[in-house]
């Protein structure tokens, strides 16, 4: 292991004379972008395979507790109608002409 560390390290010393290197200046060079871009890339697969999942659910919405509650009522009232309950009878036509 040795070797292949003193290769890499040679061949470092003898590139970094060739570029210009402005101490006072940091930038994340090469492996900062590609970096960059692999998350760029997994971003736009994650978005794409996210869509086609909604695509597959079938969803109809439940009506709200109050527009159920309203409709049992109804039942309720049409049931009491018809079975002849005198105070069902009454008591909606009192509240209707109220």
């Amino acid at each position: 292991m040795g070797p292949v560390n003193h290769t890499f390290g040679t061949a470092a010393a003898q590139l970094v004379p060739l570029a210009d290197v402005n101490e006072n200046k940091v930038t994340p060079g090469l492996l900062g972008f590609v970096i960059f871009a692999l998350i760029g890339l997994a971003l736009w697969w994650l978005m794409k395979n996210m869509a086609k999942q909604f695509k597959k659910i079938d969803f109809e919405e439940e009506p709200e507790a109050s527009e159920a509650s309203s409709t049992d009522t109804a039942d309720t009232a049409d049931t009491a109608d018809t079975t002849g309950s005198a105070s069902a009878k009454v008591g909606g036509g009192a509240a209707k002409g109220d």
